[in-house]
């Protein structure tokens, strides 16, 4: 019994670090590796359902080169706006910022 508390005690503390929250920073992947330009990708249309929201596809870091992540249809959140997946320069390198819903 005094092990499973123990256990529970230190799952809800990691937790707790573990889960983003709105006065927590994103740690990310930074590299010194420029990605190539986005590609251009149309939706397909139709939407699949009402209500969706197209988002563009990005490149990502698999360790050793960048991969295209293909675009895709993603839930609306009405009153919001979606920021997409992107790199940005930092210094001499290149930090993923996720992409993600804005007021």
């Amino acid at each position: 019994m005094k092990l499973r508390l123990v256990a529970f005690a230190l799952l809800a503390t990691t937790s707790a670090v573990l889960l983003p929250t709105a006065s927590q920073a994103f740690v990310g992947i930074e590299i010194g590796v420029q990605p190539p330009p986005p590609r251009y990708e149309a939706p397909p249309p139709p939407p699949p359902r009402p209500h969706v929201v197209w988002v563009p596809g990005y490149w990502q870091w698999d360790g050793g080169q960048h991969v295209w992540v293909p675009g895709r249809y993603i839930d609306e959140r009405p009153g919001h706006r979606w920021i997409p997946e992107h790199w940005v320069q930092h210094g001499p390198n290149w930090r993923f910022v996720p992409g993600h819903w804005s007021r």
